[in-house]
Parts: structure tokens; sequence; C-alpha cells
């Protein structure tokens, strides 16, 4: 018998728990946006978080904490210079990304505006390795 009540202490056993497992998601078809139906761990996981995490946006939708998604919408329509945005745009995808305690850092970053879109590449360096991506694309001009 513990000293605590029996429910602090479970929940610190799941705390302990959860470190030391390998984080899993359902694979995603990056090319359609759709479930494949198969559960993935550790590198592959992340990635999913990631491209996730930057699709959605952030305040939203009530599922989600206030921590999760991105804000890349603040950033649609403003007219802003192109440094504004690409600043903006590297603080944004670091304060997206680095809620996961998986995610040490992120590096190699580049911005770059091409056809009122937002072109972002990072290496995300996380617990299980590098993770290359260079494919997120964010409008940032409303259609006139």
């Amino acid at each position: 018998m513990g000293l605590f009540p029996a429910y602090i202490e479970n929940d610190q056993t799941i705390s302990r728990q959860k470190e030391n497992r390998a984080p899993r998601e359902y694979e995603i078809d990056f090319k359609t946006g759709q479930l494949t139906g198969k559960i993935v761990e550790g590198l592959e996981a992340i990635k999913i978080w990631i491209w996730l995490a930057l699709q959605t946006p952030r305040y939203r939708y009530y599922i989600y904490s206030w921590d999760y998604g991105s804000e890349y919408d603040d950033l649609i329509g403003q007219g802003y210079t192109e440094e504004y945005i690409e600043a903006e745009a590297r603080r944004m995808t670091e304060e997206c990304l680095l809620v996961n305690g998986d995610i040490q850092s992120i590096s190699d970053f580049s911005v770059s505006m091409e056809n009122e879109k937002l072109k972002i590449s990072f290496t995300a360096n996380t617990l299980y390795g590098e993770i290359k991506i260079d494919s997120a694309n964010i409008p940032v001009k409303q259609k006139e």
C-alpha cells in the first residue's frame, strides 16, 4: 500500500510506460490524404504526426489541444513582405512541431514563395532519426 491514493500512483505508472513506448500512428497515403488501415511505429509515425500537425489549423477544432496544429492561416491575405512571411513561417513551424517530445529540433529550414504559395522544407531531428520534409505548400494570398 502506497502513501498516495491509488489513482495518483497509477497515473505515474502510466506516464512511465508512455515514456518507454515508441510512437504509433495510423498510416496515411500522403498523395490522397486517406488512411490505409495499417499502424506504423517509430520514425514513420512521427512523419505522419508532422504531416497532420502542419495540415491542422490551431485553435479551430475543439478535439485538439491549443498546443496542436499550425497557425499558417494568420499569413493568408495579409499583404506581408516575403521576409516577414519567411521569418514567421519558421517560427510557426517550430512552435507547431516542437510540442512533440520525440522531435528534438528543426534544421536545414528553407522557405520560398512559388505561385502565391509558401513552400517549406526542413529536416526534423527526432529521437528515432532524421525526417526530411520538402513538400509543405501553404497558400498565403487570398483568391481575388
